[in-house]
């Protein structure tokens, strides 16, 4: 849907903001919660509520109108045959969006006494996850998903009541890469030390043994500006098939809560989200954790394209590359705070060239050296500053037209002394 749209709707996030700003999510050692990369701030553009069993969106979400959709899914490059594991919540299939769109071979690690099946999602981040990856159209619903041909297959990791570890990230990795998917999404992380980090490590290099693509968000800690290193994210750094993903606003530059560092691959948009819930609808969230989906789904789309390359699949690394290569960027080379630049699924189907290493930095770049720093994300305005707004517009307004008329009565005053030409017309 168009900015004015969403910014007119979605204000009352202000207030959360600077909450969301800061939060962190944690899925450290063993005695620690796994909770999403994201503080959801639950709000809808309809009702200002993001509810289970909520409307549809009618409006096409400002993330998809950046695209060109129809060169995207040209020759229907839809993502077909791809598997992607989202290891979250749970994934609803209840939602009309998402029913065909989850396949079998699915676990759940937490949540088996609350939640039971991993297509039961109790929190609403899973489904929100899998949504922005494969979400099929729907009559009076203007989301769709980026690979709406794509399946999913939900690993559940937390529910309502419990969150999981670091050691239950690392048993869903290793299981998810022998269902024998292409991607695994993961919008979860922890800034624990890595060599408490040993187990997820060992998983992570795993899922590179069998040509598994791990999908992460950056985390959603970088409104005080500082670097920190967020797991399993911050693997690319080390691992060729692991890409970290920091969240875009509508200007291609990081939002202000997205994590920076050195082990940033990209961006991808992450304000305004609008994807699915459970039971049905749409809702609007903010976040690295729908960031990563985002480039998930462009990955899926990649894959799906050059699965019958006469050279073979596409390996991870290859894909990774492959869309940094593509990225749109304001400078020549990667950068801490969006890495190679904010993802590009049209530019990267359109590009056929398989990758031979390591993206390469533009050449003849007008905006070399510039620095990229955090934008102020615009979140609308409440109800509240809207009637301000207005009280001052009709005050303001008033003021001129008084103004107006005490001005032109002293004028037409001092003309008729000049002339001489009295109030009843008399000399």
């Amino acid at each position: 849907m168009g900015s004015r749209t969403i910014g007119q709707r979605a204000g009352h996030r202000r207030r959360a903001a600077g909450a969301l700003a800061t939060a962190v999510s944690i899925v450290g050692m063993s005695c620690l919660a796994a909770t999403p990369a994201v503080a959801d701030d639950n709000t809808t553009l309809n009702s200002g509520e993001c509810k289970f069993g909520t409307d549809d969106i009618k409006e096409t979400p400002w993330s998809l109108q950046r695209l060109l959709t129809t060169q995207m899914w040209e020759g229907k490059k839809y993502g077909q045959g791809v598997k992607v594991a989202v290891i979250d919540s749970g994934v609803d299939t209840v939602n009309k969006q998402l029913h065909n769109a989850v396949g079998s071979g699915g676990e759940t690690l937490i949540g088996k006494k609350s939640g039971g099946k991993p297509t039961v999602d109790q929190v609403g981040h899973g489904t929100k996850v899998a949504g922005i990856i494969a979400a099929r159209p729907k009559s009076g619903s203007g989301f769709v998903g980026i690979a709406p041909g794509a399946t999913i297959i939900p690993f559940k990791n937390t529910d309502k009541e419990k969150g999981g570890t670091a050691e239950s990230l690392a048993t869903l990795i290793r299981h998810a890469a022998t269902k024998g998917v292409d991607i695994i999404n993961i919008s979860q992380g922890t800034d624990a030390p890595p060599d408490q980090l040993t187990t997820l490590e060992s998983a992570i290099a795993f899922a590179r043994q069998k040509h598994v693509l791990i999908v992460s968000s950056a985390g959603n800690g970088g409104a005080d500006g500082g670097e920190k290193q967020m797991w399993p994210a911050a693997y690319s750094k080390k691992y060729d098939n692991v890409m970290a993903v920091a969240a875009s606003d509508r200007n291609n530059e990081r939002a202000p809560f997205s994590q920076s560092g050195d082990f940033v691959s990209l961006a991808a948009p992450g304000v305004d989200m609008v994807s699915t819930v459970p039971q049905g609808g749409n809702c609007v969230d903010l976040g690295t954790s729908f960031a990563s989906p985002y480039a998930a789904g462009a990955a899926a789309l990649l894959i799906a394209k050059h699965k019958n390359d006469r050279d073979g699949k596409w390996k991870p690394w290859e894909v990774i590359s492959h869309l940094e290569q593509t990225a749109e960027r304001v400078k020549k080379g990667s950068d801490k705070f969006i890495g190679w630049g904010v993802v590009d699924p049209v530019a990267a189907l359109n590009d056929n060239t398989r990758p031979t290493g390591p993206p390469q930095a533009d050449k003849g770049n007008s905006n070399v050296g510039m620095r990229v720093e955090a934008a102020a994300v615009s979140l609308g305005e409440s109800p509240a500053d809207r009637r301000i707004r207005m009280a001052i517009y009709i005050v303001g307004g008033a003021l001129l037209a008084v103004g107006t008329v005490v001005g032109a009565a002293v004028a037409l005053r001092d003309w008729r002394r000049k002339t001489g030409i009295g109030t009843h017309g008399e000399a």
